[in-house]
């Protein structure tokens, strides 16, 4: 009886840990989630992080390694700069997605880059997310601007996905599946260079990351004028 109440109690436990590892990876994704604006087309890149970056990644700055299979990436202090990663991947609209996992930094961004320089990004933090158009050379006049800023409480230690999409000079990040920031600005309308991941502070985690070639959905004129009359609530 103590053998059979023994195995009963090993069985729920096991079961119990299989629940919570399948919450906890709830909002991480390797398949495609839909998309509001943009058709993916053709796929540029998919990297697992499983085992740290994939060779297309160049390490420009901070620590990057392999943990409990994703990829892991850290600022070092004698950088004095947020940590970086980037991968070279020439496109002019595209569709990005991504799962990542906040673990104690203090924000991290999809940086998106152009031949003159920053193009845009996501910045994404504990308290929310938001895209902007990038300063581009730092000397003026151009500047940065914030398109849109969606505050939410982006939990840490748990997985979340990303999905961002770019057609002409509109740009779209969605939250998993639910949550859109949404701006145009004429100066992302032009080829991208490179993609790179960026991580302040202490670490973030990333895995299951995809860049296709896109256009534009046939019904996105109506999604947009949802989202625009949402964000004017």
């Amino acid at each position: 009886m103590m053998f059979r109440s023994l195995t009963f109690v090993l069985g729920l436990s096991t079961a119990l840990l299989a629940l919570t590892a399948m919450a906890e990876d709830s909002t991480s994704s390797a398949d495609p989630l839909d998309t509001l604006m943009c058709e993916r087309g053709k796929l540029l890149l998919n990297d697992s992080f499983a085992t740290g970056p994939g060779k297309s990644w160049r390490i420009a700055k901070g620590k990057w390694e392999s943990v409990d299979g994703a990829t892991q990436g850290s600022e070092l202090k004698e950088d004095m700069h947020g940590a970086v990663i980037r991968v070279n991947r020439p496109v002019r609209n595209f569709v990005v997605q991504y799962s990542f996992k906040l673990d104690g930094t203090k924000g991290t961004t999809l940086s998106i880059n152009d031949a003159k320089g920053h193009n845009s990004r996501v910045l994404l933090n504990e308290k929310g997310f938001s895209v902007r158009k990038d300063d581009h050379d730092h000397a003026g006049p151009d500047k940065a601007e914030l398109l849109q800023t969606v505050r939410t409480k982006i939990a840490p230690g748990q997985w979340h996905t990303l999905v961002v999409e770019c057609n002409g000079p509109e740009f779209l990040a969605r939250l998993d599946g639910k949550l859109v920031a949404y701006g145009s600005h004429k100066a992302i309308d032009v080829d991208k260079t490179n993609f790179g991941l960026t991580v302040g502070g202490e670490s973030a985690s990333f895995k299951n990351l995809s860049i296709w070639e896109a256009k534009p959905k046939s019904d996105w004129s109506a999604t947009k004028a949802k989202i625009v009359a949402q964000s004017n609530k």
